[in-house]
């Protein structure tokens, strides 16, 4: 299995990012894992703590305060090359129809259901790295 260099989670559940970096440090996926509670924070990280190396892969949450999934994708479009370079999977409960359709048209690698596991994470490195 490969070491990513970045991995960014973006979830405003405490508890999901609790679990989500603790599986993936007992799974040893990545060097470094930054944790975003929403959308913004999502953004100020790509363009500040994570410039170099920028995170390998991002898991995305749908539904959150302040700037939500779809809104994070809409402006993650509009970034530099560099920086939107990162494989960006969607965690999600059972997505509404019409998020589903706004997710198909941007730039995702895929939607993965909530929650994560091991065999989740280790289809997603095998698909992506």
């Amino acid at each position: 299995m490969p070491l990513l260099s970045c991995v960014l989670l973006v979830d405003d559940a405490p508890t999901t990012n609790f679990l989500n970096q603790l599986l993936l440090k007992n799974m040893a996926v990545a060097i470094r894992c930054l944790v975003a509670e929403n959308g913004a924070q999502a953004l100020a990280l790509l363009d500040s703590a994570c410039a170099t190396p920028g995170p390998v892969l991002v898991l995305l949450d749908v539904n959150m305060p302040v700037l939500g999934g779809i809104a994070f994708l809409e402006a993650y479009q509009q970034l530099l090359a560099a920086q939107r370079a990162a494989v960006v999977v969607v965690l999600t409960t059972t997505p509404h129809p019409h998020d589903l359709a706004r997710l198909q048209a941007l730039p995702i690698a895929g939607l993965v259901s909530k929650p994560l596991t091991r065999p989740k994470i280790a289809e997603l490195l095998a698909l992506h790295f």
